[in-house]
């Protein structure tokens, strides 16, 4: 046998003393570690809109209650779509609904209306038309959230265009500001 070029090392055979450092250094690190803890943390989540509870009795309005401000001639206005929220911030549901004529042929225009009941509780009203019918535009889409009603609008370019295939296309968006709904033009609001 030829004797080995790297002379035995001491450290690699683990005898006792070496387990009871290496179980020292362990409790040192752990206690050292339960004292030595991070503050608290400060970070706290933004807070959210100021909002009221609806009073438990407090029913959004229902459209079917509402006369509508649209001339129908012969044939009834009917609600194509309905949506609730709180609009104005009072705790108390609106109603957003978008009616038309019910015409037998055709692509009948589209207002849209806001209804809502007095803090009594009274019957449903109208209080803003958002969309005239005698705009000539019908809504494809449409949303109350977040205290905003949008709309995705179709309407026509000039009287030529045939009443079947609208060929301007819009985004509304409306809000209630001082007492008024105002209406913008929401962001990738688009036009065909």
């Amino acid at each position: 046998m030829q004797p080995s070029a790297v002379p035995e090392l001491a450290h690699t055979h683990t005898r006792p003393i070496h387990w009871l450092a290496t179980a020292t250094a362990v409790a040192g690190v752990v206690a050292l570690s339960s004292v030595l803890q991070p503050g608290a943390a400060t970070a706290a989540q933004p807070s959210a809109p100021e909002t009221r509870s609806a009073p438990a009795n407090a029913a959004a309005p229902d459209p079917a209650a509402v006369e509508f401000p649209i001339e129908c001639g012969p044939v009834k206005a009917v609600v194509k779509k309905k949506a609730s929220g709180d609009l104005d911030g009072d705790g108390r549901p609106e109603t957003v609904a978008v009616v038309h004529c019910d015409s037998p042929m055709g692509t009948p225009p589209d207002g849209v209306y806001v209804l809502t009941r007095g803090a009594d509780g009274g019957a449903p009203r109208v209080v803003a038309t958002l969309l005239d019918p005698k705009d000539g535009t019908t809504v494809s889409d449409f949303a109350v959230r977040d205290g905003a009603v949008t709309a995705a609008l179709l309407g026509y370019s000039s009287p030529d265009v045939p009443r079947c295939c609208p060929d301007v296309h819009s985004d509304a968006k409306w809000r209630w500001q001082n007492g008024a709904f105002v209406r913008s033009q929401p962001a990738g609001a688009r036009s065909v």
